[in-house]
């Protein structure tokens, strides 16, 4: 899948990086725990976030993730998107919740993580 594609199933809009919407993504992962993202992202993947600050992009770079998305609406500053323009990271926001986002893409054939945490007491 490609992050137009992403776009598109989202109803999203081009914060940064329009001229990556040819990037292919892998998986996907929604969550506003970045400590969640560093355990279970890989790279060419999509983040879906609610959260808005600068720690999603600085997540985002560490774990080669190619697009983020800010869900339910959300705008981030002037300050986020160039630090994702900086990193080469697309960022994109969409209407839909974080779990509808998700679904949207799963439903699209866009997989989450296979990693899985491990069972309690393990």
């Amino acid at each position: 899948m490609t992050i137009q594609d992403v776009k598109d199933i989202l109803e999203a809009s081009v914060l940064e990086g329009g001229d990556r919407m040819n990037e292919e993504v892998e998986t996907a992962c929604g969550s506003d725990l970045m400590s969640d993202v560093l355990a279970f992202v890989k790279e060419k993947a999509v983040l879906i976030t609610g959260l808005i600050n600068p720690h999603v992009v600085r997540t985002s770079e560490m774990l080669d993730i190619t697009c983020i998305v800010f869900s339910r609406g959300k705008l981030p500053s002037q300050e986020i998107l160039e630090e994702a323009e900086e990193s080469g990271i697309t960022v994109l926001a969409t209407n839909m919740t974080t779990y509808t986002a998700c679904g949207e893409l799963y439903m699209h054939g866009l997989p989450g993580s296979k990693r899985r945490a491990p069972a309690e007491g393990a």
